[in-house]
């Protein structure tokens, strides 16, 4: 992370956003592969399982996404232009990127096929892979506003 004690507080946010939308879509891919199965879950079940997840799940990804963020968003930040939609698009990639490759390296090492439920299906990664760049675009906006 960069020495500028300003950047931690968008740094933080980012991290915050990416998690929280993450648990919340690895929750709903999960409950959705048990309805496949022939479960039902009403709403009430899907309130009180997002809110579980987002007190026992929430402090692994948030992990991943440290690991992830600490490293793409000072680099977009220093190879990004200062405006301007490529800036934007820069750092919507790097999000992507960055959590893809945080969940590669996670399952590389995991002793099951994969760490996290919502990694399993395309639709699942790319689905984390958007909280990625949701956490990013925050960093992008608050980052800028802190130069």
């Amino acid at each position: 992370m960069p020495q500028n004690s300003r950047l931690w507080l968008p740094f933080g946010l980012a991290v915050f956003v990416a998690t929280v939308l993450g648990s919340i879509v690895q929750t709903q891919f999960n409950l959705a592969a048990l309805q496949q199965l022939g479960a039902s879950i009403p709403a009430d079940i899907r309130l009180q399982a997002t809110t579980h997840d987002l007190l026992g799940f929430s402090p692994t990804f948030a992990a991943l996404v440290i690991a992830a963020f600490i490293v793409a968003l000072p680099l977009t930040a220093w190879l990004a232009p200062a405006q301007g939609v490529l800036r934007w698009l820069i750092f919507l990639l790097a999000g992507a990127l960055a959590v893809w490759l945080a969940l590669t390296a996670a399952n590389a090492v995991a002793p099951m096929p994969t760490l996290i439920g919502a990694n399993r299906t395309l639709g699942g990664t790319l689905a984390l892979m958007l909280c990625g760049s949701l956490g990013s675009l925050v960093f992008a906006r608050f980052s800028a506003a802190a130069r």
